[in-house]
């Protein structure tokens, strides 16, 4: 992990200011303080301010705050001027609100991926890593489906930079512990009511640290060879675990699924499985035709292919966090006054 060298790189994070960003923020200066710059780029001036608190540049001289938004190709443009590495994080995520606000969901995971990639191409830029999600897979969610569409204009845009040596790659993966919006702190704060809200019963989740998505956004800036949708090998666990594990004591309650939600989350489907490689700690999928020679790829990464039929989901999943489990998660990973 920590053999890739970012010496003197220009490195800008999309949505920088998010759980992920800061994560990745805190992890180059630890692993890679030698770099030339860091532009943390989101469209949200209090989140700006607030985490110029926890990085301030007295302290992080190589940190730069850049004010924009990637519905905003020219703001972009602007923005990736001697930029290297650029890690887009920044989406519209919430499930519901998707729902609700399609327009806004389409202009920023769609037509933001767009404006990304396009400036990429404009600009210096060598390498771009796009987050996605689990939801990007088999979507029946509006969310989903932005997001699978921005995972497949990453990909394809390996196919439109003619001569350009920038690489395009996507890394995807399930729910991330502690990050904003998610189950974990929601039910931390609802313990408090002595009732949890639980949609169904026998909901599953994969489940990854933030610091797991870390070292895979670092893996794919490393490694990608251009195409790949990385994705890890993590647990499930169950929701009622989640439950036990932060509120045993509390009354369930079970108030159905919200519009757009699945009980079990997919990373793989079977139809993937015919260009689904092994590559020990992540799985890849790569692209139907891949501008690389397949054969150098499978012997570089000694890559397995993965039986036809293959698939991926929380539910059928082989490794499941346990209620001890999670309760060591959460105080390591979360919250660590949590009992």
């Amino acid at each position: 992990m920590n053999n890739l060298n970012l010496n003197g790189k220009n490195i800008l994070i999309t949505g920088g200011t998010g759980s992920l960003g800061k994560a990745l923020t805190a992890h180059i200066f630890k692993y890679h303080s030698n770099i030339q710059k860091l532009v943390i780029l989101s469209r949200d001036e209090q989140k700006q301010f607030q985490m110029a608190q926890e990085f301030p540049e007295k302290l992080f001289p190589q940190i730069r705050y850049f004010l924009g938004d990637v519905r905003d190709q020219e703001r972009l443009v602007r923005a990736f001027q001697g930029i290297d590495i650029v890690i887009h994080a920044a989406a519209m995520k919430h499930v519901h609100l998707a729902e609700y606000n399609p327009d806004e969901c389409i202009k920023t995971n769609i037509g933001g991926a767009q404006n990304v990639i396009h400036a990429a191409l404009q600009t210096s830029v060598s390498n771009v890593v796009a987050l996605s999600t689990d939801k990007a897979c088999a979507p029946i969610n509006l969310y989903g489906a932005t997001k699978l569409t921005s995972d497949k204009l990453f990909v394809a845009a390996n196919n439109i930079k003619g001569a350009n040596p920038i690489k395009f790659s996507v890394v995807r993966y399930g729910n991330v512990m502690g990050s904003n919006g998610s189950v974990i702190p929601f039910f931390l704060n609802k313990r408090k009511e002595g009732k949890l809200p639980i949609t169904d019963a026998s909901m599953t989740r994969f489940n990854i640290s933030l610091q797991g998505g870390v070292d895979m956004v670092m893996h794919a800036i490393e490694y990608a060879w251009g195409g790949e949708i990385f994705i890890p090998k993590i647990p499930s666990y169950k929701i009622t675990d989640i439950a036990k594990a932060i509120a045993p004591h509390c009354e369930i309650e079970i108030i159905g699924i919200r519009p757009g939600e699945k009980i079990h989350e997919e990373m793989i489907t079977s139809s993937d499985s015919f260009n689904t490689y092994d590559l020990g700690k992540y799985f890849t999928i790569l692209p139907s035709l891949p501008n690389f020679n397949l054969n150098d790829f499978i012997f570089t990464f000694n890559a397995q292919k993965v039986p036809e039929g293959f698939n991926y989901d929380s539910g059928s999943n082989l490794e499941w966090e346990t209620v001890d489990s999670l309760r060591n998660l959460i105080k390591e990973h979360v919250d660590a006054n949590f009992n």
